[in-house]
């Protein structure tokens, strides 16, 4: 072969190729000592893509939100099948003594709570099976709630204790402080063959609360509709949207004064009860009715009627102040140091701050001024004339016993004669305290027992040997009691709260050494969050925030059966 030509090196000439970090090396030789190196750049692998920030923060939260559902899934479910299924009970134990609570309220609700069932025999006699959260009543009484929302059976708080409680559905009629017995009857519709019966009891805690002060003026009770029970703010559904306003004056052909006056609600009443209800219907009427009833809306009143000299005395002035400004506002009339004279069946009787006496014509009248003792109350005070001598409602000592039969009745709640105000958060703390005082007096009286057993036994054991050891029990004991004190009840005040229509709230708080005034939107959503976590069940928070999100939705129902 001519040196001149190219040649092709043979397969036996080539040599393996080489790699390096500039690329391949490829060395052959072709004969004569001739060796030719081609070497080929390769470029390296090119390095993987790179995720941006805001792409793995997605996927963070993604992974977050999707582990936060199903955790919070499987707890909301575990809790409800929980309440659902409640577990076995001790049954009752004749050696304990009985313990009968009277009413449902909130007084013997946070007692029954509280309560350890192991140390007695508990029974509950109550003419409402259920407890009821009255702060929520006024949204109930426009359509804001469902009435079943706010209502928890008392089975379900019982059923969940350590020992089986007797649950009575009755009135009672009577109590006997002397012989220590109870009697009650049934009012249900389908009565058996026992409709009344008298029980014993050991101690007995009095929750029967109260019922609305009339003052005993004329027409109330025959022309006002209350607020207090839950068919209170059924009846004022009713009427509201019934004959007596919204579709009366939607008749045709009804003469314009007649339309302003069926149109015309008077509520009265300046506490919480009497301004959330104002507020909840300034909403009724801005969300709802000037959708459905426009040619109505804009000749719906509001008058909020008040004997002293402002609404919400329990609250600062700047937040009293702060009420008005906006009731002024949502065009809601504040009439203060204001008297009911007379309540007619069309109209409503006035003295005015200047004494003069002025007739309001009004389609629907709302009680809500003051509480007064049920009779059984007044019955149970008049057989202790000596020791129950205010006539506003029971006595009781710094432990929330009764004055003239400190040795088995308490009383708690609205029922009673305090220092404090006859509010939900008073009587709630009440039976708190009660269910602790109670368990204690267990204690101590099963250590008293003990004492006379071990006494008895020092006494009459021949043996030195058990009667010394019969003694060192004794002494154990005693100081076992000795440690064993009662405390009086004091309460302590965690805030006071109002609704006052126009997504607003106001709230007096406690803070530090003083009290934190706050009112807005703002309190309005605290509301909401206070209210929620009160609620006595995850039933209730689950059905009551259903209802609240219905309604931003979808509005009011302003349809009737």
């Amino acid at each position: 072969m001519a040196v001149g030509n190219r040649a092709t090196p043979t397969a036996e000439a080539r040599e393996p190729v080489r790699f390096c970090r500039s690329g391949v090396v490829t060395q052959t030789h072709i004969g004569n000592g001739i060796q030719i190196v081609q070497s080929q750049a390769s470029n390296p692998p090119p390095p993987p893509p790179r995720q941006s920030r805001w792409k793995n923060f997605l996927q963070f939260v993604g992974r977050a939100t999707l582990i936060t559902t199903i955790g919070g899934t499987g707890a909301f479910y575990f809790i409800t099948q929980r309440d659902k299924h409640p577990g076995p009970q001790m049954p009752f134990d004749p050696e304990k003594k009985t313990l009968v609570v009277l009413g449902s309220g909130w007084g013997s609700t946070s007692l029954l709570k509280t309560l350890d069932t192991t140390d007695y025999n508990v029974v509950v006699v109550s003419p409402k099976n259920f407890f009821l959260f009255t702060p929520l009543l006024p949204s109930v009484a426009v359509g804001t709630l469902n009435n079943r929302s706010i209502i928890q059976s008392i089975r379900y708080i019982t059923r969940h204790k350590a020992r089986n409680v007797s649950v009575i559905e009755a009135e009672a009629t009577d109590v006997d402080p002397f012989n220590k017995t109870i009697t009650f009857k049934d009012t249900s519709e389908i009565k058996g063959a026992v409709s009344s019966t008298t029980i014993p009891y050991d101690y007995l805690v009095y929750g029967v609360g109260a019922e609305t002060q009339t003052f005993n003026i004329p027409g109330v009770k025959e022309h006002a509709c209350f607020m207090k029970e839950l068919h209170d703010a059924e009846r004022f559904q009713n009427e509201f949207i019934d004959c007596k306003c919204l579709e009366t004056a939607a008749f045709p052909g009804q003469d314009p004064q007649e339309v302003e006056r069926l149109l015309h609600m008077v509520v009265v009443g300046g506490g919480p009860t009497g301004v959330e209800l104002s507020g909840e219907l300034h909403d009724y009427l801005e969300d709802d009715l000037k959708s459905w009833y426009p040619e109505l809306a804009g000749k719906i009143r509001i008058t909020l009627v008040e004997a002293l000299p402002s609404v919400l005395p329990m609250f600062s002035k700047q937040l009293i102040d702060y009420t008005e400004s906006t009731f002024k506002e949502s065009k809601i009339d504040i009439l203060t140091k204001t008297m009911v004279k007379e309540v007619k069946e069309r109209s409503v009787v006035l003295q005015m701050p200047d004494k003069s006496i002025k007739e309001m014509p009004c389609g629907l009248l709302v009680w809500a001024a003051g509480n007064r003792g049920r009779k059984i109350t007044q019955d149970l005070m008049a057989k202790l004339p000596d020791a129950q001598t205010n006539k506003r409602g029971i006595m009781v000592d710094d432990f929330l016993r009764m004055k003239g039969a400190e040795d088995s009745i308490f009383a708690i709640g609205d029922c009673t004669a305090t220092s404090y105000a006859p509010t939900a958060q008073v009587a709630s703390q009440q039976g708190a305290y009660l269910a602790r005082q109670l368990h204690h007096m267990a204690k101590r009286d099963q250590l008293v027992e003990k004492l006379g057993k071990l006494e008895s036994l020092a006494a009459t054991v021949p043996d030195e040997e058990e009667k010394k050891k019969a003694l060192r029990e004794v002494e154990v004991s005693k100081k076992q009691l000795a440690k064993i004190k009662l405390r009086p009840f004091e309460y302590s005040h965690q805030g006071s709260l109002a609704y006052i229509g126009s997504d607003k709230a106001i709230a007096d708080l406690p803070f530090m050494n003083g009290n934190l005034a706050t009112g807005g939107v703002a309190t309005y959503l605290f509301w909401r969050s206070a209210y929620l976590s009160t609620l006595f069940s995850l039933r209730n928070r689950t059905l009551v925030a259903t209802d609240w999100l219905k309604v931003k939705l979808f509005g009011r129902d302003v349809a009737r059966d």
